[in-house]
């Protein structure tokens, strides 16, 4: 999927992303030269003859080049991006990484991997009502209602 044109800058290459198609559409890109990448991170969104889908990136590293615009149809094993990985990515990815450690961390659920995990709450539950209340504190329309059905 990857391979190694120098030692610093990686070429990702068109997956088959349907089963045995030989090529894809680029609809969207999500990223531009310049930006910082992370392992996993959606790049870009493919439209094959099966499917729209996101493709994530297989490493860490800045984005060198976008070799395909929006709307070109490309066949599978040609690469359509090149990131710059190594030294020269770490040093260009310190300055994102101090300014995303200064945002506040948000409250509530945090998205992972499959669906949206356990929300933090500060309300609790109400306790269960018992299985029968007492006969002497059903309202009246309770009391109305089991007599017209026979009880």
């Amino acid at each position: 999927m990857t391979t190694m044109t120098d030692s610093s800058v990686r070429e990702f290459k068109m997956p088959d992303v349907g089963e045995g198609l030989t090529e894809a559409e680029i609809l969207k890109w999500y990223v531009q030269p310049g930006d910082t990448v992370t392992d996993g991170q959606v790049v870009c969104e493919v439209e094959t003859a099966k499917a729209a889908v996101e493709l994530p990136i297989p490493y860490d590293g800045v984005v060198r080049e976008l070799h395909f615009p929006e709307g070109t149809t490309v066949d599978v094993g040609t690469s359509i991006i090149a990131v710059a990985v190594g030294d020269g990515a770490a040093a260009a990815a310190e300055p994102v990484q101090e300014a995303v450690a200064e945002e506040p961390k948000p409250e509530g659920r945090q998205p992972v991997l499959v669906g949206y995990g356990v929300s933090t709450s500060s309300t609790k539950r109400r306790p269960r009502k018992g299985a029968e209340a007492p006969a002497a504190a059903q309202t009246p329309a309770v009391a109305i209602q089991a007599e017209l059905n026979g009880h």
